[in-house]
């Protein structure tokens, strides 16, 4: 789904009297997106989830936007068809800059395998907000972790469509960072992550 199909009408953007750089400058930092994409069991959620930790203690707001979570709610009527999963990843991406615009470092946790839907919503912020981060794990090593049994029903057919397995992952070509989450420890992977928010300015280097 290249562009959502607009069914409403009479509808008129409303300006906002707070803006973004209101809100940002009360939070003492900036505020971005932080992609992380990967594999299943790649260790996506767990590290979005340290690096929201780590914000939370140095006084810095931060959200994560889980992929699981999502599906409960928000996306809890699409599949995992390729149709249904650039229209999961267009709406997130939607509420994610919803959540940038309110000053709010926001971290997704989403599989989100074709490059054009991660570009699409790269398209949709600045180009100084969108910051994908690959967590690179061997295929391997995420089937030795499989803590759903997800791989183990999809090798059995059980499960249609999945990523790595009966459905392709489209790795980043150029993505702002890559942590190799089957080589490093999850203290190490999350001070990649905070490094590159020091070093392109989003939270002050000290704390």
């Amino acid at each position: 789904m290249a562009e959502a199909t607009r069914k409403s009408s009479n509808v008129v953007w409303h300006p906002e009297l707070v803006q973004r750089s209101d809100r940002e400058r009360l939070n003492g930092h900036k505020s971005a997106l932080l992609w992380l994409t990967g594999l299943s069991g790649a260790g996506k959620s767990t590290l979005a989830q340290a690096v929201a930790h780590q914000l939370q203690q140095k006084g810095f707001r931060s959200y994560v936007l889980d992929g699981d979570n999502v599906r409960h709610g928000l996306c809890a009527d699409l599949g995992f068809s390729d149709t249904d999963r650039a229209e999961n990843i267009r709406r997130i991406g939607e509420m994610a800059k919803l959540f940038v615009d309110a000053g709010v470092i926001t971290l997704t946790a989403f599989i989100s395998p074709f490059r054009a839907d991660r570009d699409r919503v790269r398209g949709m912020l600045s180009e100084q907000d969108f910051f994908e981060i690959h967590c690179a794990c061997a295929l391997e090593v995420c089937e030795q972790r499989d803590v759903k049994g997800l791989y183990r029903k999809a090798r059995a057919g059980l499960i249609a469509d999945f990523t790595g397995i009966s459905s392709p992952y489209e790795a980043p070509i150029q993505p702002e960072l890559v942590v190799h989450t089957d080589k490093q420890d999850l203290q190490e992977s999350a001070a990649q992550v905070i490094a590159l928010l020091r070093e392109r300015k989003i939270v002050p280097a000290c704390p």
